[in-house]
């Protein structure tokens, strides 16, 4: 809803300071500081005086936009002259004019929150607008009205009061130069003492840096070398107490059987340890090769269940695998995969003392992706160790953790095979029902990119840059809803960068520019609006689309200060979509009229 304060007329030179003073006098009214009285009164006073230059008559309109605070003053200023040549190039700061013209509409368009400009032969519309402070109170048609009586009752007749005021305005703001010049003066100080520091921790950073590469360095060769040599000690002894099981050398006592056993299976414990240590210590030096084919699920679970089913040392339990029913053929490393579900289903057979595990695989279409499970009806995972069991050398206490061994590098190392397969490992577990292990791989192998050089490069890999789609800045602190928008956002042409805050906010657009904004005006502890009006005056950014889904229903106050669209909570995939595909230009919609 617009309301309208005061119209003044152009006709005469007076008329222009008559407007300024009229300007200063409404912002007074209105709620704001003295620096923004003086704001508004020169960019009013700019304006209309290239009216009474160049195209008088004209008029000047004080409006207030808005039913929620903060509101928006709004200032029309109109004439009927022969247009203005060269717009572009005057808000560009391009256009040179002897008499000065255009540094009017410079001046005016940087003191404002919002400028706009719509000239032809017919004439010349200036709309000027300033969001209100967040302490001034909200303005009803009652208020309004008053502020019409009490303007009428100030003098007409004040041009000497107007440029005595003007003079102090000047005198205030020279005082307050001065004072920022010695504050930008003693900051700069202490900027050099500072970058001083910085320089200095930076060095030491680097060299800490370099130490701990080394330390890495020197920990996954240590590793490799130790496994390397491990190996052919630990060979000898399988095969050597081996032949002594084989009896090649003549019959053993009972005790001496029971002992060689005990040899072997220690031997075989210290082998699987090494072939752990030597896979990470790959893994770490990205020495490991990838070598994908396509194999067909139903045959890697033929092999699985072939080879472990001797692993089955009571009838009590059972090892099933499901028929993987619409899974389409993987193209990824088996042998990797393979590695994954053994370690997984060993892990389980161990921990199960009866009852079942039970190996299966879903597509997942909307990933293009498949998960492969291994469930068992065991001991369980507490809730707040089923993240430790992923990192090295850490195995959770249970019930049956005498009875079974194992070195606490299996699901680690499970872990880093699926993300260098480009997939994930999932844990569901109840305590005293069982767990599920899941790997979730895509359908298709494809080489991760090389590590990002700086951690603004990092996050953009995360976030998907190069995954062809365009970046949409969603500024938004509920989780849920950010949910919503990146679950409507998937499979289509535009992919979300997630912001709780307009710091984070702008964070991210320096990071990378947006495409489009999805903006909340209500976040935690902060309101976006005066965010959203320094977007649309600032040129740089202004072209960027900003869609606004909120509560908050205020649309007028929105479009003003340049939002693109404005919706109300919950907003509809179909809406979303449509919107940014209008606005950018996308063109992923069949329907290509205006949703707004």
């Amino acid at each position: 809803m617009t309301k309208r304060i005061l119209t003044v007329g152009i006709q005469a030179e007076f008329d222009v300071v008559a407007c300024r003073q009229r300007a200063r006098q409404i912002a007074a009214l209105c709620g704001f500081g003295m620096q923004d009285q003086a704001r508004i009164a020169t960019a009013v006073s700019e304006i209309a005086r290239n009216v009474f230059n160049y195209a008088a008559p004209g008029r000047v309109e004080f409006l207030i936009e808005g039913e929620t605070a903060p509101q928006v003053l709004n200032i029309r200023i109109e004439d009927h002259g022969r247009g203005i040549a060269d717009l572009d190039a005057i808000l560009a700061g391009q256009y040179k004019s002897p008499t000065g013209m255009g540094m009017g509409l410079l001046g005016a368009q940087r003191l404002m929150d919002r400028f706009t400009v719509d000239t032809g032969p017919g004439g010349t519309l200036v709309e000027l607008k300033k969001l209100f402070p967040a302490q001034a109170r909200l303005l009803t048609p009652a208020l309004i009205g008053d502020i019409g009586a009490r303007l009428a009752a100030l003098p007409a007749e004040a041009t000497l009061t107007e440029v005595q005021q003007q003079n102090r305005e000047l005198l205030s703001t020279l005082a307050e130069l001065k004072a920022r010049q010695e504050e930008l003066l003693q900051l700069t100080r202490e900027l050099e003492d500072t970058n001083r520091g910085v320089v200095a921790l930076y060095a030491e950073l680097d060299e800490k840096a370099g130490h701990l590469r080394r330390a890495d360095e020197m920990k996954s060769r240590f590793l490799s070398n130790m496994s390397h040599e491990f190996r052919t000690p630990l060979s000898s002894i399988r095969a050597l107490s081996k032949l002594l099981l084989d009896r090649v050398d003549g019959e053993l006592t009972t005790e001496q059987e029971k002992q060689v056993t005990f040899i072997l299976r220690g031997a075989e414990d210290l082998s699987e340890l090494v072939n752990d240590l030597l896979d990470l210590a790959k893994i770490e030096a990205g020495k490991i090769d990838i070598r994908p084919g396509k194999f067909e699920v139903a045959e890697l679970f033929s092999a699985l269940r072939g080879m472990l089913r001797p692993l089955l040392v009571s009838e009590s339990v059972r090892l099933e695998f499901d028929e993987p029913v619409g899974v389409p053929a993987l193209y990824t490393d088996e042998a990797k995969l393979s590695q994954i579900l053994r370690n997984f289903i060993s892990n389980a057979l161990k921990f199960t003392d009866a009852g079942e595990v039970r190996i299966s695989a879903v597509a997942m279409p909307s990933e293009q992706s498949v998960r492969l499970s291994v469930r068992d009806t065991g001991v369980g995972i507490p809730k707040e160790s089923q993240q430790l069991v992923f990192e090295e050398f850490i195995q959770v206490e249970n019930r049956l953790q005498k009875r079974v061994k194992g070195t606490g590098l299996g699901l680690p190392l499970c872990r880093k095979l699926a993300a260098l397969l480009g997939g994930r490992v999932e844990l569901q577990s109840t305590l005293g029902e069982g767990s599920t292990f899941s790997v979730v791989l895509p359908l298709h192998y494809a080489a991760l990119p090389e590590p990002a050089a700086s951690p603004v490069d990092a996050a953009g890999s995360q976030a998907g840059m190069t995954d062809g789609r365009r970046p949409v800045l969603v500024v938004e602190d509920d989780e849920s809803t950010r949910l919503l928008y990146e679950r409507f956002l998937h499979g289509s042409a535009f992919r979300p960068v997630h912001a709780a805050s307009v710091r984070e906010a702008e964070e991210q657009w320096l990071a990378q520019e947006p495409a489009a904004v999805l903006l909340d005006v209500s976040l935690k502890g902060e309101e976006t609006w005066r965010w959203l009006a320094d977007i649309k005056s600032d040129q740089r950014r202004a072209r960027v689309p900003v869609v606004l889904a909120t509560e908050t229903d205020d649309k007028r106050k929105g479009l003003a200060l340049g939002a693109d669209a404005y919706y109300i909570k919950p907003l509809s995939r179909l809406e979303l979509l449509s919107t940014l595909d209008y606005l950018t230009g996308a063109g992923t919609q069949t329907n290509k009229e205006s949703p707004l």
